[in-house]
């Protein structure tokens, strides 16, 4: 399963580079959304370079979830593609 990476976890002055949050395209509730906490997830670069996080918690109540991975994420990340490893 797919999910689009939406953005880094951050606040007002502060950014995390290794959290990130996802959005899978038909969950659209909390309670749908809790299903996945504890997953795996993998993102690939173009180059071919794998970094490995897992779903932490829901993010909200329509549907985000927050990942953290291993290491700092990209910028070229956002708005790609993550595969939720079962």
């Amino acid at each position: 399963m797919k999910a689009q990476i939406v953005s880094y976890r951050r606040g007002r002055h502060t950014q995390y580079n290794n959290h990130m949050l996802l959005k899978i395209k038909d969950i659209d509730s909390k309670e749908k959304a809790e299903k996945f906490i504890g997953k795996e997830v993998e993102w690939t670069s173009s180059g071919g370079k794998k970094i490995k996080g897992r779903i932490s918690s829901v993010h909200g109540n329509n549907g985000v979830l927050r990942a953290i991975f291993e290491k700092g994420m990209p910028g070229q990340s956002i708005n790609t593609f993550v595969e939720i490893l079962e």
